[in-house]
């Protein structure tokens, strides 16, 4: 009954009930739209750490992550071929990367350029690291004698697609060796530090240079974000010394500390917006409510008591919170699945140089989250209102204008 009569006083003065509908659903589609965006950048930087360097782990020989050593290659893992076959049955990996990582001088007959150069499967992670920006040609794939640089390097040595580069190193045993290569792709991470000494050759080429068969690591691409569980129980009872490193430890000066700082700032800024938001709302419907003091005056006067007409607006309040939340969210998700779909361009984040598109991702617990604060924010500020006003005199009531 109450709720008949409440749906009834909002239609019966439309304009008053839009306005604070259209308050509510500003304020907490504002709300949405800016939880959608945190969530995006957050996820954008996740993927590219996974999708363009380190995959969603790696496995190495225990304590080689954190140490330095003058042999590194006495410390790698020999028997690839049986890990790659346990690792296969492990639940959840899709692939595997087996990687090594040396120093080495490339030279194009007319300078010599030192750089850190990276031997990996290029045809199994063609297609898993699909956020490499390559900025010309293409990435390695099945291309035995290629060579990616990154765009520093490929500038410093004047490089360009199809030139001839030689690669300079020394094997485990201390002799000399080269092998030759072509470009066939530049890539621009947008870390100056990265994109200026890394290259990369494929793993076959990198046995070859180094004359061994053993792989410093092995990057594992995983069938979904909550399974690194599943490679730390098989490493904790594998016969091997191993231990295995999720992608946000390897990553954690540029990933980690990006997000743990993006997510201080952000948790500000959504507090700093809450509030504008419930003080927008709060303003916008208490004044409806003082507004309304001679219908009060009258309902009084009616024999209505103070609880009978508190729960009446209280349920007024309740209406408009759920039609201004609803209202808001729909023309946020509308908004973005039409104009947003594409996402947001952003300038380079700090310690990258090429610019971004951000998702407003959008997930069913945020506009649970903002439809309950906006409700919520109309019922409470309804209901203070109103107990500030039917605790006045009839007489007063009446008189107002």
């Amino acid at each position: 009954m109450l709720f008949s009569l409440a749906f009834r006083n909002l239609a019966r003065n439309f304009r008053r009930t839009l306005a604070m509908v259209l308050t509510i659903g500003i304020g907490t589609g504002a709300l949405l739209v800016f939880k959608g965006f945190n969530v995006g950048i957050m996820n954008q930087y996740r993927d590219n750490t996974i999708h363009a360097r380190y995959g969603h782990g790696q496995i190495n020989m225990k304590g080689y992550h954190n140490s330095v050593y003058e042999k590194p290659w006495k410390h790698w893992i020999e028997d690839y071929g049986s890990l790659k076959e346990n690792l296969a049955k492990v639940p959840g990996v899709k692939l595997l990367f087996p990687r090594v990582n040396f120093f080495a001088l490339l030279t194009n007959g007319e300078m010599n350029i030192s750089g850190k150069g990276q031997g990996v499967d290029g045809k199994a992670e063609f297609s898993f690291f699909n956020t490499l920006n390559i900025v010309e040609g293409k990435n390695l794939s099945n291309e035995k004698e290629g060579i990616i640089l990154g765009k520093g390097l490929a500038r410093a040595l004047n490089a360009k697609i199809g030139d001839r580069i030689t690669v300079l190193g020394s094997t485990i045993y201390g002799s000399m060796n080269a092998v030759d290569t072509y470009v066939t792709g530049v890539f621009h991470t947008g870390s100056k530090e990265f994109d200026d000494s890394v290259f990369r050759i494929q793993l076959d080429l990198a046995h070859l240079l180094l004359d061994t068969k053993k792989v410093e690591s092995v990057s594992l691409g995983m069938k979904g974000l909550g399974l690194w569980e599943n490679i730390e129980n098989f490493v904790a009872d594998s016969d091997i010394d191993l231990e295995s490193i999720p992608f946000h430890v390897l990553d954690k000066v540029y990933y980690q500390h990006s997000v743990d700082w993006l997510d201080a700032q952000f948790g500000v800024i959504q507090i700093i917006i809450l509030v504008i938001v419930i003080l927008g709302i709060f303003n916008t419907v208490s004044t409806s409510i003082l507004e309304r003091r001679q219908e009060v005056g009258n309902l009084r006067a009616n024999g209505e008591s103070r609880i009978e007409v508190l729960k009446l607006f209280s349920n007024e309040g309740f209406l408009v919170g759920v039609f201004g939340a609803f209202f808001g969210i729909f023309v946020v998700y509308a908004i973005n699945l039409s104009f947003l779909k594409d996402g947001i361009l952003m300038p380079p984040a700090p310690g990258l140089t090429r610019q971004f598109h951000v998702k407003i991702e959008l997930q069913e617990w945020m506009a649970v989250q903002t439809f309950i604060i906006g409700t919520v924010t109309s019922f409470v500020a309804t209901f203070l209102a109103s107990l500030r006003v039917i605790n006045q005199k009839i007489s007063d009531l009446l008189r107002s204008v």
